[in-house]
């Protein structure tokens, strides 16, 4: 499916200013179940580089979750030791936006540990 949506990708980041591409974290356990960050692989099928920044902690499924839970979601991301994105602007990817608490639970991390401006392009909204 990267590969499909790839020049979809290539498209929107053409005219784009950005430090970092970072691609939303599965937990450690989601990803051993999945076998690969379908986020992560949109960016690298699309050409470019993949920059880990944050650490997902796991939770039950966004899926299994009704839309105030995912509205009201706790922060389940941590940042990476040696987090040096001060003043730095950095784009998220994610796959599906469904009520942007993921981007928003993300983006805060980034905003806290110095980044100078954070925006996100989603495949689809759900």
């Amino acid at each position: 499916m990267s590969r499909a949506f790839s020049p979809f990708l290539r498209e929107r980041l053409k005219n784009r200013d950005f430090d970092f591409l970072v691609p939303i974290p599965l937990s450690s356990e989601r990803l051993y179940e999945r076998g690969f960050n379908q986020s992560s692989a949109l960016i690298h099928e699309a050409g470019f580089t993949v920059t880990e920044l944050l650490r997902r902690i796991h939770s039950e499924k966004q899926s299994k979750k009704s839309r105030q839970e995912r509205i009201h979601l706790h922060q389940v991301f941590q940042p990476l030791l040696n987090l040096d994105i001060e003043d730095k602007i950095i784009l998220l990817i994610d796959d599906i936006y469904t009520t942007g608490s993921t981007l928003y639970h993300a983006a805060k991390v980034l905003k806290a540990g110095g980044a100078k401006s954070i925006s996100s392009i989603t495949l689809a909204r759900g």
